[in-house]
């Protein structure tokens, strides 16, 4: 199974959170980002950790978004009320068949979508 990291699982991570690092370190090699999460990574990072944290993300293959991904992401936010963000993540995910690997278990409840996975609580 390939996956699509989202920021939380990156933020934890570089948090310190060993349950994220475990996840990464064995499925790294089958994981990409989606700019989405680039985007929600470095919004976030403080200023010095920054290149750093680009180091981090680029050892990831990263998605784009294209128009596919544009009108499935639009399909997804009038079925399911999503925010822009998280209807992008869930529709690279099902565009590119990807597992979406996230802790947003409140917008994305695995039992509901089966793209979805929750790899470990904090």
């Amino acid at each position: 199974m390939r996956f699509l990291l989202d920021s939380t699982v990156i933020i934890d991570h570089l948090n310190g959170v060993d349950a994220a690092e475990g996840f990464l370190r064995s499925h790294a090699v089958d994981s990409c980002l989606s700019v989405v999460t680039v985007n929600e990574v470095l919004a976030g990072s403080e200023p010095e950790a920054v290149r750093g944290d680009e180091l981090l993300l680029d050892q990831f293959a990263c998605l784009e978004v294209d128009r596919l991904t544009a009108k499935t992401s639009a399909a997804l936010r009038r079925v399911h009320r999503w925010k822009l963000a998280d209807s992008i993540q869930a529709a690279l995910a099902l565009n590119h068949g990807l597992l979406l690997v996230t802790r947003n278990h409140r917008h994305f409840k695995p039992e509901k979508h089966a793209f979805v996975t929750v790899p470990y609580r904090v």
